[in-house]
């Protein structure tokens, strides 16, 4: 079925259909009730593909994230399918696998205007070294951080995140208000941004309260639940163990958890546990997770409206948007033993 059919039974021009179809916030609504009509009584389906060549648009973004299955990330997907479907945008999803090498395949789409723009959750450029060989940044397709910078070369860049150091304060702070002197902290990746900013945080808060900080008391998790138990272990066979922990993210917090209760200790009493992220699996965990939230689906909304806002011309101001985090208090966390 032809747009020249649905014009005339709906009594007007082709060129109102068209706006219709392209622009309806342009016509009136009594023109557009009439024009939705008659495009249901003829089943006319417009050439999407066709319709955006002459808009000079795909609709289509890529979503680069380190990993699907991260159940943090699943809470921020939904909020960027919701604005996605609002906005009328198809998503293509790259799994980089936290590996650091590049997509070319993904690259050359998004250069050749296959795809309108990127969004990085949490994850490494694949564009970096394509930007350079085209000889300017200003070649650099639009793309917006959802969550942390995770290297320097993204910092300039639009983002959506929470305070990551003020948020690794308060959760310290907390521990320090219910007696905890040694309280040690399990990072993820040393090289990440991300990791650092927390750390930051956490030295931050020990320092205000005038504790000292063991280097010995810090330890790299990988960002994983196994990595996680082996840090712990590392952190219970010390002479003086910590009375408190604070882990980088929930999934490493859940890994300390299994290993201090392998270890035939008890939390809280003799050992306390606190994460960051707040993912499903927090209030369920045994004992329930204390843990410093993010606003997931926020963040994901916030994230592909900005990205929106950039595609269409918008500033590509590098001043992140920061979102509260919350505090959550659960069973994993009491007073210092003694």
């Amino acid at each position: 079925m032809s747009i020249k059919k649905v014009a005339k039974l709906a009594g007007v021009s082709t060129a109102t259909v068209s706006r219709y179809l392209n622009s309806p916030e342009q016509v009136k609504e009594k023109t557009r009730n009439k024009v939705q009509a008659a495009i249901d009584a003829v089943g006319y389906a417009p050439n999407a593909l066709a319709r955006n060549f002459r808009r000079g648009k795909t609709s289509l973004i890529v979503v680069v994230l380190p990993a699907v299955g991260d159940p943090f990330l699943d809470g921020v997907m939904r909020g960027v399918w919701r604005v996605a479907d609002e906005q009328g945008y198809s998503i293509l999803i790259r799994d980089t696998q936290s590996n650091s090498h590049e997509f070319d395949e993904y690259t050359d789409m998004v250069f050749s205007k296959q795809a309108d723009g990127i969004l990085l959750l949490a994850s490494i450029s694949p564009f970096e070294e394509a930007t350079a060989n085209r000889g300017s940044a200003r070649a650099h397709p639009p793309l917006v951080l959802g969550l942390e910078s995770v290297s320097a070369e993204l910092s300039h860049f639009p983002s959506v995140r929470v305070d990551n150091i003020a948020a690794a304060a308060d959760g310290t702070d907390y521990l320090i208000q219910l007696g905890h002197q040694r309280i040690g902290f399990i990072t993820g990746k040393r090289d990440s941004l991300l990791t650092r900013d927390r750390e930051k945080g956490y030295r931050k808060a020990m320092r205000k309260a005038k504790l000292a900080v063991s280097n010995d008391w810090i330890v790299e998790g990988e960002q994983s639940i196994d990595g996680a138990r082996r840090a712990t272990r590392r952190l219970l066979d010390l002479e003086q163990r910590p009375t408190a922990l604070f882990c980088a993210n929930d999934e490493m917090a859940l890994g300390a958890l299994h290993e201090i209760k392998s270890a035939g200790l008890r939390i809280p009493r003799d050992i306390s546990v606190i994460g960051f992220d707040d993912i499903r699996y927090a209030e369920i965990a045994d004992p329930p997770l204390t843990t410093i939230a993010q606003p997931a689906e926020e963040i994901g909304e916030r994230s592909m409206r900005r990205l929106c806002q950039v595609i269409d011309g918008g500033e590509g101001d590098s001043t992140p948007e920061i979102v509260p985090h919350r505090l959550i208090v659960r069973k994993s966390t009491g007073r210092a033993p003694g």
